[in-house]
């Protein structure tokens, strides 16, 4: 449960289970985190434990989501520190992998993207978000790599790779900025 530890740590500046326990009662997006990383520990389990934890484990987190507006698959890839601000209305597909102290904003959407080649043949991308990135309000990402320290502003539409250290803007999402300093309240440092 050290990646708990460490989102409790980006909520609230400190960790603690008193914390922990405070933030999942009063934050309906720390409760989705809370009950993902519930999942993925019974997954870990086991074959007996796991039997036994993972179902309530998922109902636990069916609704938590349900109850938040936030759509998080309990099978998605999430480093420590995730920090979900004002979480309703953020969707991220299950194939997405999300780096270390990732912030993102409401409204962001993390999707596949697909592409028909010339012979028929379909090639599918999930994003990748490398860490340290802050994803703005109503940003959305589709099958892209977002580079480590970036920033993407609210309301970008992002559909290619973004070296890390950028800034962008815009629908289509056009890098303005490179080499920028990485934007990470309470970084979650171990």
């Amino acid at each position: 449960m050290d990646a708990l530890k460490a989102d409790t740590y980006r909520l609230m500046g400190q960790t603690g289970w008193r914390l922990t326990a405070c933030a999942m009662l009063t934050n309906a997006a720390f409760r989705v985190l809370a009950t993902h990383r519930l999942c993925q520990a019974a997954q870990n389990q086991p074959a007996l434990p796991r039997k036994l934890l993972l179902f309530p484990a998922r109902l636990l987190h069916l609704l938590a989501a349900a109850l938040s507006g936030i759509e998080l698959p309990w099978r998605t890839q999430i480093q420590p520190g995730l920090a979900l601000t004002h979480g309703r209305g953020i969707v991220i597909n299950v194939n997405t992998r999300i780096g270390r102290n990732v912030t993102l904003f409401h409204g962001v959407t993390l999707g596949q993207r697909d592409a028909i080649g010339c012979d028929g043949t379909r090639t599918t991308r999930y994003p990748v978000i490398e860490d340290e990135v802050w994803i703005g309000p109503h940003a959305v990402i589709v099958g892209a790599t977002i580079g480590k320290g970036s920033r993407i502003a609210g309301g970008a539409y992002v559909l290619d790779d973004v070296a890390p250290y950028s800034v962008v803007l815009g629908n289509p999402g056009k890098v303005v900025k490179t080499g920028c300093r990485p934007d990470v309240v309470n970084p979650w440092m171990e």
